[in-house]
């Protein structure tokens, strides 16, 4: 549709038949071919009266833009297409201007789109109400509590990715202007067995995957929690991942939101750190014990995840132990305490994790609802919106105890969406003035009687069996049932006594079947007592109230031994059954708008549409039901007034205007169509039309009038417009043939004028360039005369002076040779410089034999010049450097093997870092003085020949050697005591010290060490003692010396050969007088 066309009726452009009471033949085949044709074309609404049918395109769809919440606000419900914005909008203007308390109810089977109807719904009346900080603030608030549900409460399942596993029911709540007050939210059977077991194909709550998935690490490990689902019993690993979900930006959503809606930071912490426990305590696991008494117990296997557990949620590691091995049962004022075996254990833990989980949400709902409650105690307006889990039948007979409740909940709301439609018509025939006639319809109160009687009922029994003494078990119950409601008409099954389905093998032993509205249900018994009674052993329960952690303590108030109540927890179908009732009296109170959701297909595929699947849940939603109860008295009905505005070109008198009321002019015009009487009513404010088929042909009538009507219209502005073309035509004739006259005699009079000056500038130019010659002429003359003369002097003075040329011509004539071969020399050696590395001796080739000394002059100069500019780059500290370096060179060059490998590697001195690494503090905070080295080297035992490792340190005046583990100072020699240091001529490192005779550290003798760096150790200290000490140290090469070992001196030989320790010059011992170093080969 165009910007510029606006729809005013639900009957313009219409796709199929946008409202099925108008549908014709009513019949489940057209029915289904209708959706069909409208999905088809992405029309995904469809109405039943005031009924929305939703079909899940399974993708987004552009028509819920701001723009279409302005197209929808405050108007007729019926006067645009189809849309979920238009009943939102015709609930929230209900509440606001009539007074009227609304309840948006939204069924529908999993995957079929309630969820994000609701979010649709709140999302309109958020756009539409009144702005303001306060009130956007509540808005806010309310939005943001999806999130935080969603993720808690929601799960990836087979039929849908975010599937809502509990029945969600909000009221907000307005002023008198219809601004939002706040809210309260109530949650139904949130399905917590999924904690503990998933279906193959499904996940667990999204909430689990959403911590691991997008938590930091320090959160994480403050949890004691890892990233990787597999090491998580209660996390499937098939569906871990969902495509189109980010898990992790999903956590930082919920976070804030959470944020949002009011949760603290520790209140946000405590959650997360109970969800963490909730997932921990499917990896405790258990192994079997035999007591003494014969007596199976169990114990623990792994208790470090038993301690992560407890460190979470602060209880004691042996209390929570004692709960999973121990039962204790009190009878009055007895108490019996029992042991648990494997697969007792096993259930207490589930059981734990399932009512821990369950409860924690419990409290989220309460705690959203502290922050969202309205804060006036002034009367408020109220719009519930009901998001519940659909009718659910699972093909292949797997029906539990979960969809027995489930499918209950559904058959109250059918009825009671009967019961309010119907009245709902009977008041608009009343108000109307119309004649009410009776509708049959079937009355499904004998179904819900069935299931919630409070004698006979199968709640009631189930409860019963549940509580009596003595042997209970699913088989029990399935007994008890086949003994009471074997003669209900909407009851089957095989085992009752005398059954006509005693030989139908579609249903099996240990099953029973229901007739629901939507069809046959067929459940297994099997878990029915089990999940019915819910049962947490009250250790378990006890043992959570013992918790320091504030929030777990508080989830198990019925754990505080001074509150002991012997009697019986209620039942999980007693307290559905009640809360149920509550909702049907909450529901009953206020106008109800329904949107019945429906999912096309089972593979989560756009633009596919299964009939059979379509059809089912058309069956079990009662959809043709819900039309027939609409069509049975008038299909269609409308105000006088859109109708008269409507189809008033269908009659003269009507046609243009009107100017009566509006009542007598419909009147009128069904008078002139000649409509028989009986195909509609008059009442008070609406016409009332029986048959559809009417309103249909009324619909042919103004489409083809509206075609006559285009026709004329179009002829009569055909007509105006030629007219007024022609007249246009003929003025700009005139005014074009005037500017053309005055056009053409402008070009004329630009010619003649042309013409003119070019003749003029003809004869101009022809006397100029006569003139011109004529000077030329006279100018030539007089140069050629001057030039003669010039000649003529020339040759005179020529002739007079030619013999003074001659005698100095030779030696002119050699001094510019030699200038010119100076110049291109020196030009030459411009360009061919060489760089200014004072090491590069490259100059460039003497071109002339003469040039001799210049050219040997001019590099000497060269060369000292750039020596000079290398020099004057240097810092003090390169220069110390470089000092250090020269001192090496002197010292070892073409002497020690060793020396070119340490040439380009700078000498750092102090590689240790003393005063600031802090494992040397100790040894920094001993040694006073500046220290000039610090380096590992190895001290060679003279007994063994092996190495220990030394710090070696070299300061002002002495050098020592410390341990270098415990950093304690083993020797300190002064610079003044040393004499001289040896080494070999070899690769290798090692080198003596030598100290002198009759000093205090010559008692301990010389010092062999070794070191890679020896060049810069021997080096800086060779500079250090002679800038101390005044004296050099004598620095003897050669491959075989002399070190006293304390009063006997032993010889250090080195020999090249092929060491064990491969490329590493070895040390051995040979005998008490030598020491044999083992070189490799260069």
């Amino acid at each position: 549709m165009s910007k510029m066309e606006v729809k005013t009726s639900l009957l313009d452009n219409m796709i199929g038949v946008g409202d099925m009471v108008l549908l014709e033949p009513l019949a489940e085949e057209s029915f289904l071919e209708n959706l069909k044709k409208r999905f088809d074309h992405n029309e995904i609404y469809t109405y039943i009266g005031s009924v929305v049918i939703s079909m899940n395109p399974y993708r987004s769809l552009p028509i819920y833009s701001p723009e279409k919440v302005e197209e929808y606000r405050n108007r007729n419900f019926y006067e645009l297409s189809p849309h979920i914005f238009a009943l939102a909008d015709e609930a929230y203007r209900s509440l606001r201007d009539q007074d009227k308390d609304q309840c948006i109810l939204i069924t529908g089977e999993s995957g079929a789109g309630k969820t994000e109807a609701s979010k649709l719904v709140m999302s309109y009346v958020a756009a539409v109400c009144g702005k303001g900080a306060e009130v956007n603030q509540v808005k806010e608030q309310l939005l943001q509590s999806n999130p935080v549900l969603e993720a808690f409460g929601n799960a990836k399942t087979m039929r849908n990715d975010n599937s809502s596993r509990f029945g969600k029911y909000m009221d907000i709540e307005f002023d008198f202007k219809g601004d939002p007050l706040g809210g309260v939210i109530s949650n139904y059977l949130l399905e917590k067995s999924r904690v503990v077991k998933q279906p193959r194909g499904e996940r667990n709550f999204h909430i689990f995957y959403q911590l691991l998935s997008g938590a930091p690490d320090d959160m994480l490990k403050k949890l004691n929690l890892e990233r990787d689902f597999s090491k998580y019993n209660y996390l499937s690993l098939d569906s871990a991942t969902v495509n189109g979900v980010d898990d992790a930006a999903n956590f930082r959503t919920v976070r804030n939101a959470m944020q949002i809606v009011g949760f603290m930071d520790d209140e946000t912490q405590s959650v997360l750190e109970v969800v963490s426990a909730v997932l921990k305590l499917g990896n405790i696991e258990f192994k079997p014990e035999s007591r003494v008494n014969g007596l199976d117990e169990s114990r623990v296997k792994d208790k470090n995840e038993l301690k992560e557990i407890c460190e979470l949620i602060g209880i004691e590691q042996a209390v929570l132990e004692r709960a999973f091995s121990f039962r204790t049962v009190e009878a009055k004022q007895e108490k019996v305490s029992t042991t648990l075996n494997v697969a007792q254990a096993y259930y207490a833990r589930d059981a734990l994790a399932k009512n821990l989980y369950s409860r924690l949400f419990s409290w989220l709902v309460n705690r959203i609802n502290e922050s969202i409650k309205a804060q006036t105690k002034t009367r408020k307006k109220v719009m519930g919106v009901l998001d519940i889990y659909g009718f659910e039948i699972f093909e292949n007979g797997d029906n539990s105890f979960e969809q027995f409740i489930i499918n209950y909940c559904n058959e109250k709301l059918q009825q009671i969406f009967i019961e309010l439609t119907l009245r709902e018509e009977q008041e608009e025939y009343i108000r109307e003035g119309i004649e009410w006639t009776h509708i049959d319809y079937f009355n499904n109160a004998i179904i819900c009687d069935l299931i919630e009687n409070n004698t006979n009922g199968i709640l009631a029994m189930l409860d019963e069996e549940c509580l009596r003494p003595g042997t209970v078990s699913d088989e029990t119950f399935l007994e008890k049932l086949n003994q009471i409601c074997a003669g209900h008409e909407h009851f089957e099954s095989r085992m009752s006594k005398n059954s006509k389905f005693l030989n139908d093998h579609t249903l099996p032993h240990n099953c029973f079947r229901i007739q629901h509205y939507a069809g046959k249900v067929l459940y297994r018994v099997e878990g029915f007592v089990d999940k019915n009674n819910d049962l947490l052993y009250r250790d378990l329960s006890q043992a959570m109230w013992k918790a320091s952690h504030s929030l777990v303590k508080s989830l198990f108030p019925d754990g505080n031994p001074t509150k002991i109540n012997l009697k019986r927890p209620p039942t999980a179908g007693f307290q559905f059954k009640a809360s149920v009732a509550t909702l049907m009296k909450n529901l009953l109170t206020k106008n109800p708008n329904y949107i019945r959701c429906i999912k096309p297909n089972d593979k989560k595929a756009t633009h596919i549409f299964t009939d059979s699947l379509v059809c089912h849940q058309v069956r079990y939603l009662g959809l043709m039901e819900n039309v027939r109860v609409r069509r049975a008295g008038y299909a269609f009905r409308q105000t006088y007034e859109p109708c008269l505005e409507r189809y008033k070109m269908l009659c003269k008198q009507t046609w243009p205007h009107w100017r009566g009321p509006a009542r007598e002019g419909v009147e009128v015009l069904l008078k002139d169509l000649q409509i028989p009487r009986e195909e509609y009513s008059y009442g008070r404010s609406k016409i009332f039309i029986r048959n559809p088929r009417t309103l249909f042909h009324l619909e042919d009538q103004r489409k083809q009038r509206l075609q006559d009507l285009a026709t004329l219209i179009q002829k009569i502005y055909r007509g105006w417009k030629c007219r007024t073309r022609f007249l246009l035509m003929k003025r700009s004739q005139v005014t074009v043939a005037a500017w053309y006259r005055r056009y053409a005699q402008q070009k004329k009079y630009q010619r003649i004028k042309s013409s003119a000056i070019v003749v003029q500038s003809y004869i101009r130019g022809w006397k100029s360039r006569k003139i011109l010659r004529e000077l030329k002429y006279q100018k030539r003359c007089t140069e050629a005369v001057t030039t003669i003369a010039a000649y003529w002097h020339g040759t005179q003075v020529r002739r007079d002076y030619r013999k003074f040329f001659r005698a100095n011509a030779g030696k002119k004539i050699y001094e510019f040779t030699i200038q010119r071969i100076m110049q291109k020399y020196f030009l030459e050696l411009k360009n061919k410089m060489p760089s200014m590395s004072p090491i590069d001796k490259t100059w460039p080739a003497r071109p002339y034999l003469f040039l001799e000394a210049t050219h040997t002059e001019l590099r000497r100069i060269f060369h000292l010049w750039r020596c000079k500019k290398y020099r004057d780059q240097f810092t003090e500290q390169k220069k110390a450097i470089y000092d250090e370096k020269l001192e090496a060179s002197e010292m070892f060059k073409d002497k020690k093997a060793l020396y070119p490998s340490s040439v380009g590697q700078p000498f750092q001195g102090d590689y240790l870092e003393i005063s600031k690494n802090p494992k040397y503090q100790k040894l920094s905070t001993l040694v006073e003085e500046k220290i000039i080295l610090a380096d590992i080297v190895n001290k060679i035992n003279r007994a063994n020949g092996k190495g220990a490792p030394r710090i070696f340190l070299l300061t002002k005046n002495s050098f020592l050697l410390a341990d270098q583990k415990s950093g304690q100072i083993k020797s300190s020699v002064p610079l003044s005591d040393l004499t001289s240091a040896s080494m070999s001529a070899q690769t290798d490192g090692f080198f003596a010290v030598r100290v002198k005779e009759g000093t205090p550290a010559a008692a301990k003798g010389d010092f062999l060490l070794s070191s890679d760096r020896l060049i810069e150790i021997v080096t800086k200290l060779y500079r250090t003692c002679l800038s101390s000490t005044k004296e050099k140290i004598n620095i003897e090469i050669s491959d075989e010396f002399l070190v006293q070992f304390k009063q006997d001196k032993v010889c250090v030989k080195f020999v090249q050969g092929s060491p064990k320790n491969g490329s590493v010059a070895a040390c051995k011992r040979k005998n008490n007088r030598l020491l044999e170093v083992a070189v490799p080969s260069p």
